[in-house]
């Protein structure tokens, strides 16, 4: 498979007769600053072995230009060793030494290299990112996750700057207006986990010690960064707070000290994800710097990705899986641990399982009812397919499906677990069957069936209640339905809810038992009053959706609201909504619920995945005959609920968010206009900076904001946050110009860097626009193989996913869809993936609203 992908065949060809001894990159940056410098100089040397000397081989690096390639002192013509992603060597030696040297592109698409100036101060920043294969764009390399090896980078850099890797610098000199930072040696480390960080950052420092078993103290630098032009918002105590909770957690659970010596953590802009576990050099979306008043939602979300990111040093950083079929040995793991961790560590989170339940279960439900779903456990063909599969399977799943591990085999046998797979796999790679073999050692049980079923099959179960009562209303039986393409056994706990006598529904029985089969009857039942509710999975131990009987239901109707656990509600909301995605409840029915009691939802995290929902019901599931007067409704019930909040409460924010969303008719806007003008006030409510560009959107979206007015908006906000929101502002009018010049701006020009691709194509792509966007499904569908072979592959992923027709929900766009994908079988398996599951989502649409027209 030749050019940019890399298929698991050649990975492991290429690791059966390789070994990597090390590696010494040098790069300068010191053309940075100037922004007509298009590259900057990569110089790799590589010390590998070979077990078949005269064999050939390739390196993988994605540069414009290669200077020299020299094979233990052989120099190698670049013009024929070089195709612009592989660098070709032949007639190795037992032990090599190459040097390729290279100039490298600075990027704007948040792959590789990303280059930044800040517009506030005119400031130069970098930062890399390379999962899954990136690295081959700052230096050549062998890119698979099972050749690691020792880096040592070497940096030079304008004088001013301040420089990160992964390991702490032993020499920085002076060269003129550049400095030379020399770091140690790392520990061996993947490709893909290298990193780079370097500009005039805001540095704040902290430090951590601990006492280990063997009475020596293990010492780890902290920090953490930030632009400059950030610092005053950066909250940097709470940042190395938490992270000095997670540190004493893991260590106490983990029994394996930190190996990566320091630990910095910088949030650099536009990046494109989360955050990313570097060794000692971890990035994070600078999103999580909060510059304007923020749901204590956000601090928990920041606090869970710190986590997850450190429980990567041990679970993919340490021990790394061999090829991306077993990323879920450490996404899954992560992804559970950020939870488990909020908790365990004690910071202040403590309903972090009811988000979990709440959110991630959602992207994870969502995602494996896709034709396209796969096992967590995946068939990862080349790193196009690696790419893709960092999705709701590998993250959330797994993580549920680890937790029904823990309820399965005991906490601490999975602990005890994780302890042994980290002593012996220290810095190595791993299988499947390397974690199975150790947590049979400490649980005593047979995973390998367990594993058959919950890590190599696809698809999600439900489980159904089927109550019988007798005349005096007490149960005879209480049996529980499974369905789905494969029947697994679950650990669950069912929960009988009665009414108090205030009204408020509560669980007086909990019953927990293994589910196995098609049906399973509750033995415990029997006898029991019939309840208002019957609530499976109570506790969220397993992953399915779960299903009500007509009683049950017909209680969350009028009661939703009166559940009293947070945990138990959460997972009641999560229920009905994918009643609702799945046609099993009309669209305008679920919207009711939520207008009738989200207003009394007590846990914002889950109030404003409410507000999410409800939006994508109205949008996408709601008969379009009912459309308007569902957003109408939604509009009148934030209004109303931000009028009745708490003042200045996380709520009453949530709620004027939630207005700026859905206003629409003259009451709503004007309100909106009267705050951004200080004519209008919500007691308690400060109009920040963040809100006021919420506030400019919803006017952008209804026509009612003028050029001069979102320009005098950015000109009071010029950073880098408010071009962004200024040009989704500008994409979001309702004007054929607004949408013609969003779609040239992303589709006609590579220059865009990625936060401005995605603001257009958020602006351009508003539900309420449908009558004006659904002029480019046709151009869309010419366009999809051009954008997948000339754009990297993720701006390609955004424009295939954000352009896609999706508010077009009608046969006609079905059928279009259909005939591209009938039409193109040979088209890249990513793309077709990809437009696949946008396919999906609107068949999903159109059968939601028939079942909403009833």
């Amino acid at each position: 498979m030749p050019g940019k992908n890399l298929s698991r065949d050649e990975a492991q060809q290429r690791a059966s007769i390789l070994a990597v001894d090390g590696y010494q990159v040098r790069l300068d940056v010191t053309s940075a600053p100037d922004p007509a410098a298009a590259t900057f100089r990569s110089t790799t040397t590589i010390a590998f072995r070979c077990t078949e000397p005269g064999a050939s081989t390739f390196l993988d690096l994605l540069a414009p230009t290669v200077r020299s390639v020299v094979l233990n002192g052989r120099a190698l013509d670049p013009a024929t060793a070089f195709d612009g992603a592989r660098v070709h060597v032949d007639g190795l030696a037992a032990e090599n030494v190459l040097v390729v040297d290279a100039d490298c592109a600075y990027s704007r698409t948040g792959e590789g290299l990303h280059r930044f100036t800040d517009p506030v101060d005119g400031e130069t920043y970098l930062y890399t990112h390379y999962e899954p294969a990136d690295a081959r764009r700052v230096f050549a390399d062998f890119e698979q996750p099972d050749l690691k090896a020792p880096f040592t980078f070497t940096v030079a850099a304008p004088a001013a700057w301040d420089v990160r890797s992964n390991a702490v610098h032993e020499r920085v000199t002076d060269e003129g207006a550049a400095r030379v930072w020399e770091f140690a040696p790392t520990q061996p480390i993947s490709t893909y986990l290298t990193a780079v960080v370097a500009g005039p950052y805001h540095v704040a420092r902290d430090h951590y010690s601990r006492v280990l078993p063997d009475g020596t103290t293990l010492e780890i630098p902290l920090s953490a960064l930030c632009r400059k032009s950030l610092a005053p918002y950066f909250d940097a105590d709470e940042i190395l707070g938490v992270t000095k909770l997670g540190l004493d957690f893991f260590h106490e659970e983990f029994d394996y000290p930190y190996p990566f010596g320091k630990y910095d953590q910088a949030f650099v802009p536009e990046y494109n994800i989360g955050a990313m576990e570097n060794p000692g050099c971890v990035t994070f979306r600078e999103e999580f710097i909060f510059r304007s008043r923020v749901t204590d939602a956000a601090y928990e979300s920041r606090a869970n990705v710190i986590l997850h990111e450190m429980a990567h040093m041990w679970f993919g950083d340490l021990v790394t899986m061999r090829w991306w079929d077993d990323l879920w040995l450490k996404e899954s793991f992560a992804d559970f641990m950020g939870s488990y961790a909020l908790i365990g560590a004690r910071t202040r989170y403590s309903g972090a399982w009811v988000t979990f339940a709440n959110q991630r279960k959602a992207w994870a439900y969502r995602q494996d009812q896709f034709p396209t779903t796969h096992p967590i456990t995946a068939d990862i063909r080349d790193l196009e397919d690696a790419k893709l599969n960092f999705d709701g399977i590998t993250y959330a799943k797994g993580a549920s499906v680890l937790k029904q591990l823990v309820a399965y085999a005991g906490s601490e046998a999975f602990f005890e677990g994780a302890r042994r797979y980290f002593k012996r796999h220290a810095f190595g790679n791993t299988e499947l069957t390397d974690l199975l073999d150790i947590l049979e050692e400490t649980s005593g049980r047979d995973l390998k069936s367990w594993a058959a079923t919950w890590l190599q099959t696809a698809g999600v179960n439900s489980l159904t209640p089927q109550v019988t009562v007798d005349s005096e209303g007490r149960i005879t039986e209480l049996a529980l339905l499974q369905d789905g393409e494969t029947l697994r056994p679950h650990r669950i706990a069912v929960g009988l809810y009665h009414r108090d006598a205030d009204g408020t529904l509560v669980r007086t029985e909990r019953i927990e038992l293994d589910v196995t089969g098609a049906r399973t009857v509750v033995a415990e039942a029997v006898g029991r009053a019939r309840p208002a509710l019957v609530l499976l999975n109570d506790d969220d131990l397993t992953y399915c959706k779960i299903r009500f009987d007509a009683e049950s239901l017909e209680t969350l109707r009028t009661g939703l609201g009166d559940i009293r656990s947070d945990l138990a509600r959460a997972l009641a909301w999560s229920a009905v909504w994918n009643l609702t995605r799945d046609s099993l409840m009309p669209a305008h029915d679920y919207v009711a619920l939520v207008l009738r009691f989200a207003g009394q939802e007590s846990n914002i995290g889950v109030l404003q995945s409410l507000h999410q929902q409800a939006r994508s019901a109205v949008d996408l599931y709601a008969d379009p005959a009912w459309r308007g007067e569902g957003g109408r409704l939604l509009a009148d019930g934030a209004l109303r609920e931000l009028r009745a909040a708490v003042p200045g409460s996380d709520h009453q924010l949530a709620w004027a968010r939630f207005l700026a969303q859905t206003a629409s008719g003259s009451e709503h806007l004007g309100l909106v206009r009267g705050l951004l003008a200080g004519t209008a006030r919500i007691d308690g409510l400060d109009v920040d900076q963040e809100l006021r560009w919420s506030l400019w959107l919803a006017l952008a979206v209804a026509g009612q904001a003028t050029d001069e007015e979102l320009a005098e908006e950015l000109k009071a906000d010029h950073t880098a946050s408010g071009k962004r929101q200024y040009t989704e502002c500008l994409a979001a009018r309702p004007t054929a110009e607004a949408k013609a010049a969003a779609w040239s701006a992303v589709v006609d020009s590579d220059e865009l860097p990625n936060a401005l691709v995605e603001a257009n194509i958020a602006g351009f792509a508003v539900p309420a626009h449908r009558d004006l966007t659904a002029l480019y499904a046709a151009p869309y569908f010419k366009l999809l193989e051009r954008v997948w072979a000339e754009r990297t592959i993720e701006i390609a992923m955004r424009i295939v996913g954000g352009f896609f027709p999706r508010a077009q929900t009608s046969e006609q766009t079905l059928a279009e869809v259909d005939g591209w994908l009938d039409g193109h079988p040979g088209a890249a398996p990513a793309l077709r993936r990809l437009v696949l599951e946008c396919r999906d989502d609107l068949a999903r649409a159109l059968s939601a609203q028939a079942c909403d027209r009833g």
